[in-house]
C-alpha cells in the first residue's frame, strides 16, 4: 500500500473549511496483489476521505486493474471499467456515505490502434453505465533511466508523434470523450503540438505537468521551476487544455516528504507547492484549473485530510467563486457530472 499507516497516523489533522464542496476528479481503484501487495479498493478510499472533507464526488482514473484475463488484447482494459461500475453502482445506493465515488470515469484504450480504437471506446461507453468520460493513455517518458516512473505505454517517448496515436486520438471528440495526459515535464511542448492539432478535443494535464525532482532533475529545482513555468504558460493558450492541480505529493517530483521521521504538515506542503499551484491559476484560471487528490499514490507523502487542508491554505486568500471553481465546479463541469 502506498503509505504507511503508522507512520501517517503521526499527523492527524482537522479539516479545514469542512463544508467546502469537493469533487476529487483523481484517484485510482485497485488490487494489485502480485504487483504491489496492494489493495485500495471502495473500504480503503472511503477510510481516507473520512476525515471531514466535504467530498461530494470523484472520478476514477485508469491504473491498469481489473482487466480481462482472456480475449482480444485490445479489449482487455474494458474489464477495468466494468469492475469499476460495478463500485460505482455500490456507492451510488447511498450504503456507503454521501460521497459519489467514480461519479465518471476514465479508462485506458491503447489510441495506436488508430481508427480501429473506435470499438474499444464503444464498448467502454457501454461498460461504463453512462459515466465513462474519457481516455487516459499515459505518455510519461525520460530517456534516462534513473527516472522511475515511466509506463509501459510509452517506451519510447514518441506517441504525441505516432501517426497511429493521432488517428486513434481524433475518435474521441465526436464520442465527446476527453483525454488525460500524464507526462514529465519536458514533454510539455509535445502536448501542446497535440492541442493544438486537435482543438476540438477536451484536454486536461494530469499533475500539474509532472515537475521532475529525481535523477538528472535532483538539485536543479529552480532551473526546472523555470522551463516548467515557461511552457505550461504557453501551453495555457490552448483553450482546450485544463490542469489538475495535485500530484505533487509523488516521490518523483523530488520533495522527499515520504523521508521525513513524521509527515509534513499541511502548512509545510502548502509552502513547497504553492508556486506550481498558483502559477497554474493564474495561467490557466480557476474555470480551467481543478484540485486533485492522485490517492492513494499521493499517500506516500501525507494524509487525504492533510493533502486538501494544504490546498484550502493555498487559497485562503481567493474569493468564494475561485474557491468553487477550483475544488469543484471545474472538475463536475469538465467531467460532465449532475450532482
Amino acid at each position: 500500500m502506498y503509505g504507511k499507516a503508522q507512520w501517517l497516523a503521526k499527523r492527524v489533522e482537522a479539516a479545514l473549511a469542512p463544508d467546502l464542496p469537493i469533487c476529487d476528479p483523481h484517484h485510482h481503484l485497485w488490487d494489485h496483489h502480485a504487483a504491489f501487495a496492494s489493495r485500495y479498493l471502495l473500504d480503503e478510499f472511503l477510510t481516507d476521505i473520512g476525515g471531514g472533507h466535504n467530498i461530494v464526488s470523484t472520478v476514477f482514473l485508469e491504473c491498469e486493474a481489473f482487466y480481462r484475463a482472456g480475449g482480444v488484447a485490445g479489449m482487455k482494459p474494458v474489464g477495468e471499467i466494468e469492475a469499476v461500475n460495478g463500485i460505482a453502482a455500490m456507492s451510488a445506493s447511498g450504503l456507503y456515505g454521501k460521497t459519489r465515488v467514480a461519479a465518471a470515469m476514465v479508462g485506458f484504450a491503447d489510441l495506436r490502434l488508430g481508427e480501429a480504437v473506435g470499438d474499444v471506446l464503444a464498448a467502454e461507453i457501454t461498460a461504463g453505465g453512462g459515466r465513462f468520460r474519457g481516455i487516459r493513455h499515459s505518455s510519461a517518458h525520460d530517456p534516462d533511466d534513473r527516472v522511475i516512473g515511466a509506463t509501459d505505454t510509452n517506451p519510447r517517448g514518441d506517441v504525441f508523434s505516432d501517426p497511429a496515436f493521432r488517428r486513434g486520438f481524433a475518435q474521441l471528440a465526436p464520442l465527446k470523450l476527453s483525454y488525460d495526459a500524464w507526462l514529465y515535464h519536458p514533454q510539455i511542448p509535445e502536448l501542446a503540438d497535440l492541442a493544438q492539432a486537435f482543438p476540438g478535443t477536451r484536454i486536461v494535464l494530469d499533475h500539474v505537468g509532472g515537475p521532475l525532482g529525481i535523477g538528472p532533475y535532483m538539485g536543479r529545482r529552480d532551473e526546472v521551476f523555470a522551463d516548467w513555468a515557461r511552457d505550461m504558460t504557453a501551453l495555457a493558450a490552448c483553450e482546450n487544455v485544463h490542469v489538475k492541480l495535485g500530484g505533487l505529493a509523488m516521490k518523483l517530483t523530488g520533495f522527499g516528504h515520504h523521508k521525513l521521521d513524521q509527515p509534513p504538515s499541511s502548512a509545510a506542503l502548502a509552502g513547497d507547492w504553492k508556486p506550481y499551484l498558483l502559477h497554474c491559476i493564474e495561467a490557466f484560471g480557476p474555470a480551467r484549473c481543478m484540485f486533485e487528490s492522485n490517492f492513494p499514490v499521493d499517500r506516500a507523502s501525507c494524509a487525504y485530510t492533510t493533502l486538501w487542508n494544504a490546498f484550502k491554505h493555498v487559497t485562503a486568500d481567493f474569493n468564494a467563486a475561485d474557491k468553487a471553481a477550483l475544488f469543484h465546479d471545474t472538475a463536475t463541469a469538465f467531467y460532465r457530472i449532475e450532482e
